[in-house]
């Protein structure tokens, strides 16, 4: 979408999970969709976790440096959007309009919500998209 005059995407992460730390401590962070074809790749990723070692190898992907920022992106991907964060919120149980959202958090581990302004968009024939206005990624 398209908030501030500026492109973005929304992430939401919660905070027990290896990814909240990265997101929390670098300034850029990508994502990725991947063809059908590596469903199994990307369903280990998502049911092993980094902090008990590197998840990477095995699963067939293969990670690149990404064209403005400094997060990485993977060769496999067929639309990667690069994104500098400009924003991030954690979400407030009193504004759920639907008060059983929060039996979804046993933990009260509320997600973070993050905004990053699109600065690099790109991908395969299929999923190309117009490109976004680069902007320098920031430290």
């Amino acid at each position: 979408g398209v908030m501030w005059n500026r492109p973005f995407a929304q992430v939401v992460v919660r905070p027990t999970r290896h990814t909240h730390g990265f997101i929390e401590r670098y300034p850029t962070f990508t994502l990725s969709a991947f063809s059908e074809a590596h469903r199994p790749a990307l369903v280990r990723l998502g049911t092993l976790s980094g902090r008990d070692g590197d998840k990477l190898p095995g699963c067939g992907l293969t990670p690149v440096p990404s064209s403005a920022v400094m997060a990485p992106s993977f060769q496999e991907a067929e639309l990667i959007l690069e994104c500098r964060t400009i924003y991030r919120n954690q979400f407030d149980p009193a504004h759920f309009l639907d008060h059983s959202i929060d039996d979804e958090y046993p933990q009260k581990d509320y997600h973070t919500a993050y905004f990053g302004e699109i600065v690099a968009a790109w991908g395969t024939e299929g999923h190309r998209t117009p490109a976004a206005t680069p902007t320098a990624p920031q430290p």
